[in-house]
């Protein structure tokens, strides 16, 4: 039942993070070079690694593999930490923010929208170390 709860926080963290990459990408944040404090190897790299640990996280819920099990986790390391160098980075953006300002694609990003995907982010890296402990 926790790989189960693990994959609805991984599905509504996915979601949130297309939500965010596409906010990014078409306010130009690929595109914009030095001007954006999130580097385009950065995202995609969080983007495909955490995609990575979908994968094999759903292949542990069909053949239920522990050794899956914690192969999805270590994939979910490396994207918590892009996940927290992305957040940090993104942070004195947000705060610096003016009303019609220009300045980065990121500065674009609703509160609520980060807060959701960072929590959601949280709970699945909790729930698959959970399932991979075998708890």
């Amino acid at each position: 039942m926790m790989a189960v709860a693990a994959f609805v926080a991984w599905l509504l963290t996915a979601f949130g993070g297309f939500v965010l990459l596409g906010m990014w990408a078409a306010k130009g944040g690929a595109r914009q070079g030095g001007s954006t404090h999130l580097p385009p190897p950065v995202v995609f790299g969080h983007f495909l690694l955490a995609a990575a640990g979908l994968v094999v996280w759903i292949i542990h819920l069909v053949v239920d593999s522990t050794a899956l099990a914690w192969t999805a986790f270590a994939l979910l390391l490396p994207v918590a930490l892009l996940g927290f160098f992305m957040f940090f980075r993104w942070l004195p953006t947000y705060r610096g923010r003016a009303a019609g300002a220009e300045g980065p694609a990121e500065r674009h990003f609703p509160l609520p929208a980060v807060a959701a995907h960072g929590i959601f982010a949280v709970a699945t890296v909790v729930l698959v170390l959970l399932t991979a402990l075998g708890a």
